[in-house]
């Protein structure tokens, strides 16, 4: 049978083309983006990848909130980008965070971004070079663009989503693990004190645990015949507006990518409020 391609298969690159590609030469960047930078990018990264810590280098500090126009400005300049150059995002835990930081890094207009199939996982499989050296870039020139808003839900926006989502027009994606979809626990494993005052989720919501998206054995994406049979046996469907959440939002950016990117879904939001707002809300419907 013939292997049917992602939607867009330019938003992913495989560990042999980052070899045959990355040279010093200021068009293609790599950054690896982890949950925990100190056992993993300080251990050994791939030679020439900067490191974005997603906790400090794309929250803001104060807010709850992503960065800043400006503060993404800066970071990516910093790296050495500029508005063409490529920049191939790869971390820890699946791909987890750098799904995130290509979701804000799109929501602030970088063209040319995109994912290294597998992470750090499969880089480590397959026994490729590391190194501890931290790389100094001459400072690009990347300007950031207006917020775009077409990828991204608030609050408000969700609540007012309700009745269509009750009335199947759209569809809304819980990617959290089922104990924390069901509210036996109010957060997953590796956050166990950050969490909402109620669990649950929101009325309407299909659990997809972001993860199932991956092969096990080296992070890879799964084939667009599972990943179509994954989604759309839950009712997640191409025709629809969907609208996906987890606890602060980077989860369901994995989840936002695979659907967007990989499918082809024409019309996917993160709501990166989620449970942390949706759950600490007062009068907000949960459902368990």
């Amino acid at each position: 049978m013939e292997k049917v391609e992602y939607a867009h298969p330019e938003v992913l690159v495989d560990t042999q083309w980052v070899i045959d590609n990355f040279k010093d030469s200021g068009q293609v960047r790599i950054a690896e983006v982890d949950y925990d930078p100190r056992s993993n990018y300080s251990l050994g990264h791939i030679p020439g990848a900067v490191l974005f810590d997603w906790m400090q280098d794309i929250n803001d500090p104060v807010a709850r909130n992503v960065l800043s126009r400006q503060a993404c400005e800066e970071l990516l300049q910093r790296a050495g980008l500029s508005n063409d150059s490529t920049l191939i995002l790869y971390g820890d835990f699946n791909n987890w965070f750098a799904a995130f930081a290509f979701w804000v890094f799109k929501y602030y207009g970088y063209k040319d971004v995109r994912l290294m199939n597998g992470g750090r996982k499969k880089w480590l499989v397959e026994d490729r070079p590391v190194s501890k050296d931290i790389p100094q870039y001459s400072k690009g020139n990347f300007k950031a663009s207006d917020a775009d808003n077409s990828i991204r839900v608030f609050l408000n926006y969700v609540k007012e989503s309700l009745e269509k989502v009750r009335k199947d027009t759209v569809a809304m994606v819980d990617v959290r693990g089922p104990k924390e979809f069901t509210g036996e626990i109010l957060a997953p494993p590796e956050y166990p004190t950050e969490h909402a005052q109620r669990g649950g989720h929101i009325p309407g919501a299909n659990n997809i645990p972001w993860s199932q998206a991956v092969n096990d054995n080296d992070g890879t994406f799964k084939s667009v015949d599972e990943l179509k049979k994954l989604y759309e046996s839950k009712g997640i469907t191409p025709e629809k507006e969907v609208i996906a959440y987890c606890r602060i939002g980077e989860r369901s950016s994995h989840t936002w990518f695979v659907l967007k990117y990989l499918l082809g879904y024409p019309d996917v939001k993160n709501y990166d409020g989620s449970w942390t707002e949706w759950g600490n809300m007062i009068a907000n419907p949960i459902e368990k």
